[in-house]
């Protein structure tokens, strides 16, 4: 097969790295043709920074429908996600998008539908998933090593962000600009990785969200959300843009012992006979299974956004295997507006949950905001492309 000619729209922080990989001929099978950005003066930025045959493009749809491109990577303001996902399939066209998939999971729904109905590939960047300690833990609990899931626990706490940082841009931690606060903006990738990783999504919640109670923002900074599994585990995923210093413990434990990911590594307590086994036949008083912590070996080493543009790129040309379908998008963002949900409810909220009482909550907070949403992309990104804020 030919070169796939890509082209990236939303040409911030994200969008300019992924340009720069492609151009540097990191991912085989593939070249940069062509970038988008509503913002005009990023054309002088495309010429000083990109080669001459990359065509700058003002206009998104403009550009799918030009027919000089066979795939797109979608950079752009989180609710623009799907919309432009959308468009895309309908002018026949292969899609990657950024995280998070969207804002509220209706308007991912209809992105996933369309996906299937164009035949096209379709993957998320869900970087964290070439992270060699993520897919040995999703391997040992898959082959049943750590027997079966009882209690999963995340702290990620470590986002910590200023004031200056929000007061950076007006539509940075809006509900009408990001539609969201640290469960958006910093979190899609744990919250993916907490169903990818056990292999299951909980079938119900309760959370408690704190909106400004560290920053002057509009959104949630804080988050400790309990959840329950159909086998009758729990879980606990906590997480904040108001601590330091901050965790990043993720701790699975099952009916054979305890996995925990921390400080960049795997520790396996390994019981030597499974917690039930041992209850049925013990006797005594105090006693517990007999457990070994183990070495496990970690090989490999995380590939990252460019991994995962190559694997794309592969699954387009010879039918490779996605390592993040973009339809599994859906699954953290369900969690995150779970969440809110039950926030905003004050109660319990089964999953899959009631989208469209979630839409309306997301209605008021926007209407009732101080900032409306900028279908510019610059809304989202800042001009500076020096910044590395996320």
């Amino acid at each position: 097969m030919s070169l796939i000619r890509v082209a990236v729209i939303g040409i911030g922080n994200m969008g300019a790295a992924h340009a720069r990989t492609l151009v540097a001929g990191e991912v085989p099978g593939a070249e940069l043709v062509a970038v988008c950005d509503v913002r005009k003066e990023m054309e002088s930025w495309v010429a000083g920074n990109l080669p001459a045959s990359v065509i700058y493009w003002q206009d998104a749809e403009q550009m799918m429908a030009s027919g000089t491109i066979d795939a797109v990577i979608i950079a752009t303001p989180h609710y623009d996600h799907p919309e432009q996902a959308i468009q895309a399939f309908q002018h026949g066209l292969h899609v990657m998008i950024e995280k998070p998939a969207g804002v509220y999971t209706k308007q991912v729904r209809k992105m996933n539908e369309a996906a299937a109905a164009s035949g096209k590939v379709f993957s998320m960047m869900y970087n964290q998933r070439t992270n060699p300690l993520y897919i040995k833990l999703k391997d040992l609990i898959a082959s049943g090593e750590l027997g079966e899931v009882r209690r999963t626990n995340w702290i990620i706490t470590n986002w910590y962000r200023s004031q200056s940082y929000y007061d950076s841009g007006g539509w940075r931690a809006t509900w009408a600009g990001e539609g969201g606060g640290v469960l958006i903006n910093q979190d899609p990738h744990q919250l993916d990785l907490w169903q990818w990783t056990i292999g299951m999504m909980p079938v119900r919640m309760r959370a408690f969200c704190s909106f400004g109670k560290y920053r002057n923002i509009e959104v949630e900074d804080d988050v400790t959300a309990y959840v329950e599994y159909e086998n009758g585990a729990t879980g606990v995923f906590v997480t904040t843009t108001g601590e330091a210093p901050g965790t990043n413990r993720f701790e699975v434990n099952g009916d054979r012992g305890k996995i925990v990911i921390e400080d960049g590594k795997l520790t396996f307590w390994r019981l030597r006979e499974s917690e039930p086994e041992f209850n049925q036949r013990f006797t005594g008083g105090f006693g517990q299974p007999e457990c070994w912590k183990c070495e496990v070996p970690i090989t490999g080493t995380e590939s990252g956004h460019p991994g995962l543009i190559r694997n794309w790129i592969d699954a387009i040309r010879t039918g490779a295997t996605l390592i993040a379908p973009g339809e599994e998008g859906i699954h953290g963002l369900t969690l995150s507006n779970a969440m809110l949900l039950s926030t905003w409810t004050d109660n319990w909220v089964d999953l899959p949950i009631d989208e469209e009482l979630f839409y309306e909550h997301l209605q008021e907070r926007i209407a009732a905001s101080n900032t409306k949403k900028d279908k510019d992309y610059s809304s989202s990104r800042p001009a500076d492309l020096t910044q590395t804020f996320k």
